[in-house]
């Protein structure tokens, strides 16, 4: 059996080329990211007349959505060392109804966006939100997550992360405590209890 010279294998990408595709994609992603997503707030403004059998359904399904949300393990700088601290026994995240961390996004249904995201991570940050099942959350825990934090300014960093997912809670703090992501799952529970399949 002969074995073909290696010169006659060509590459069917040249990292050349890939560098090109990466950089065009991220430099669509920033262009489409200008304004911030407005926050998914119009149940307050909205008001739906709703019936006894359309309430009694919702709030079944909102106390079972509210009580099974399943994070995503996502965290990208230093707030995820108090988001995982937050899950650990000191503080114990199951009585959120939040047993573990997810890998999956299939499997998840709340994506806590921790820590500085920058221009390079958010195409993959969209990607892995999009493929999150309905109905699904984002919460923005940390400065750099609201708004780029320190490093806002910077040519690098996503200047929050409202302008590439809809964020439903913001836990501000440099790095917040894990209370204050308690305080934030608390509010998250409130907006979720406040949902209603009447809108769908």
């Amino acid at each position: 059996m002969e074995i073909g010279n290696r010169q006659d294998i060509v590459p069917l990408y040249s990292p050349l080329e890939l560098d090109r595709n990466e950089g065009q994609a991220i430099e669509a992603l920033k262009a489409s990211a200008i304004v911030p997503i407005s926050d998914p707030d119009m149940w307050i403004d909205e008001e739906v007349q709703r019936g006894v059998f359309t309430a009694k359904l919702d709030a079944l399904l909102n106390w079972g959505r509210r009580w099974s949300c399943w994070p995503l393990a996502f965290g990208l700088a230093c707030c995820a060392w108090e988001m995982f601290s937050a899950a650990f026994l000191r503080f114990d995240m199951s009585r959120f109804g939040m047993e573990l961390f997810r890998a999956s996004p299939r499997q998840a249904d709340l994506m806590v966006v921790s820590g500085t995201l920058t221009w390079k991570m958010a195409p993959a940050v969209k990607m892995i939100y999009e493929q999150m099942a309905e109905p699904k959350w984002v919460v923005a825990m940390g400065s750099c997550a609201i708004s780029g934090g320190p490093f806002a300014d910077s040519y690098s960093v996503v200047p929050g992360v409202n302008r590439i997912l809809p964020v439903d809670v913001y836990v501000p703090g440099c790095p917040p405590r894990p209370e204050s992501l308690y305080h934030g799952l608390i509010m998250l529970h409130e907006k979720i209890s406040q949902d209603s399949i009447a809108r769908k």
